[in-house]
Order: structure tokens, then sequence, then C-alpha cells
């Protein structure tokens, strides 16, 4: 009886092992990202659809202060000089229209399904 403990105990530690590593989590994936270039006073693109949970970045290319703010003020970002970035990560779909505040004519809007 003494000859198969030995083999028995490495027979647990394999499956053990083996229980360990089936129990392990896939990595999880990058989170999803998207870009609008604020540039010529406008907005590029003017619409965009990204998947609930995308953080959406806005980058002011221009020569002079824009602002982000959603319709709703869901979302609301201070004047960006040129350069600067301003992110939303957006959780729930739906339909976000925004505009600047300094130029309201400058309109955009990210669709989230």
């Amino acid at each position: 009886m003494a000859g198969l403990a030995a083999p028995l105990a490495l027979a647990a530690i394999l499956l053990l092992a083996g229980a360990k590593s089936s129990t392990l989590r896939a990595p999880q994936a990058p989170a999803a990202s998207a870009e609008v270039k604020i540039d010529n006073f406008s907005f590029g693109p003017a619409a965009i659809t990204v998947a609930a949970g995308t953080t959406v970045t806005w980058a002011n290319r221009d020569d002079i202060p824009h602002t982000v703010v959603s319709d709703d003020k869901v979302f609301k970002s201070k004047v960006l000089d040129t350069d600067e970035k301003f992110s939303y990560t957006f959780s729930q779909p739906g339909t976000y229209p925004y505009f600047c505040s300094v130029h309201p004519k400058m309109t955009g809007k990210v669709i989230v399904q």
C-alpha cells in the first residue's frame, strides 16, 4: 500500500493543478475608444457611432479654444486650447447631441448602441 502513496499524491497534485488552471480568467479586452477632432470650427466626424462602454476623446486641433457640451449637460468639457483633449465614457445606449458653448453653431452627436 505504501507503494501507491506517491503515485496517488502525484495524481492529486496534477488534478488540483489542472482544476486551478481551468478557473483562470481570460484577459480582459482593452476598453474601446474613439476620437473626434475639433478643427476649422467643426467636429470630425460630426456623428460617430460607438458601442456602450466606449471612451470618446475630443482633441482640439484648431488654433482657437472650443468646448464639448452635451445638450442635456451629461458631459461638459472645460475650455480646450490647441492640442488639449477631453474624454467621456458612454455607458448607456442612446443619442447624445453636443455643441461648442463658445461657438454654438458647431454641433455633433455620439450614437451609443
